[in-house]
């Protein structure tokens, strides 16, 4: 079940990730996806988890079959045309040294993409991204969780980052205003330039079409799909959403299947120790030495703990 508190706002928690990144993740055609799945969570995972500088780091996994109200139809307002996503992930860190050293160290991270990724895009987040409600107790999830969450991304109707970024914040503060919506993290990143692909993964592509260049993608929670769908329905949707096609010009939802957790407040979670699935077992099975301090010392220097 999932883990709510619904009259706490844990949102401040986030405040620390001065810098994000928000990467876009579509699986290699060759790879099945469950292999994918679990390669990405038990293999990669644990490997970016100790790349130095790493404050955060989530990787939310997408479904592309739940069900077809995602997202409302609204006159002006398309898909993302040819628009598949296996993942969404956040990179973020404390500060720009913690992100300088992230970098330095990060191209034996991008080499492993090429075993299971056709296409990353990383949208870049210098100022951070916003969490403007959040009324899930859990700050490390590593499961499906029950909640019924989507990405949802959107697309300029324009070329002026300033007015999109000010008309998707204000959608942002109307949804967390709102007793439905359990959690609501906004992206805004900067303008995506092709020029410079992101991130510099060899045989990845990260080139983006010119409509998903400025983009916004608004992280939501609601307890349930039936939740999701009256709150769709009510006088406060519609008003957040008047006139929303004057500067959107293309929505595409996303089902989470997953989130991972592997590192918060710059230090490891158990899923970025052992890998997601392990420790999941190692939660199941209450293995509580697994999660001792000599383990944990164990596994991340090679060599017993002095006692």
């Amino acid at each position: 079940m999932p883990k709510l508190a619904t009259s706490v706002d844990y949102s401040g928690r986030d405040k620390p990730i001065s810098i994000n990144s928000y990467t876009t993740v579509l699986r290699h055609p060759k790879v099945p996806h469950e292999l994918f799945a679990i390669y990405w969570r038990d293999v990669h995972g644990p490997l970016c988890s100790r790349i130095p500088g790493l404050g955060w780091y989530v990787q939310n996994h997408l479904s592309r079959e739940q069900d077809a109200r995602l997202w409302p139809q609204m006159e002006g307002i398309k898909p993302f045309p040819a628009y598949e996503l296996d993942g969404g992930v956040e990179i973020g860190f404390h500060s720009a040294e913690d992100q300088a050293a992230f970098n330095e160290a990060c191209p034996i991270l991008f080499a492993d993409e090429q075993n299971m990724f056709a296409a990353t895009v990383a949208y870049a987040l210098p100022k951070g991204s916003t969490t403007l409600v959040d009324r899930v107790a859990e700050p490390s999830p590593n499961a499906d969780d029950g909640l019924d969450r989507i990405h949802l991304h959107l697309g300029a109707a324009h070329d002026d980052a300033a007015v999109f970024g000010d008309r998707i914040g204000r959608l942002a503060r109307a949804f967390a205003a709102e007793e439905a919506v359990l959690r609501v993290r906004l992206h805004l990143p900067e303008p995506y330039d092709n020029a410079h692909p992101a991130p510099p993964a060899p045989n990845v592509g990260h080139e983006v079409p010119a409509e998903r260049r400025l983009i916004a993608i608004l992280d939501l929670a609601f307890a349930s799909p039936l939740d999701r769908s009256l709150f769709y329905a009510s006088d406060a949707f519609r008003q957040a959403t008047k006139n929303l096609a004057a500067d959107v010009a293309y929505a595409s939802p996303f089902a989470v299947s997953g989130v991972y957790t592997y590192v918060r407040d710059k230090e490891l979670t158990l899923a970025g120790l052992r890998g997601s699935r392990p420790a999941q077992l190692i939660e199941r099975l209450g293995a509580r030495n697994q999660v001792a301090a000599d383990v944990r010392h164990l596994l991340q220097t090679g060599t017993l703990l002095d006692r």
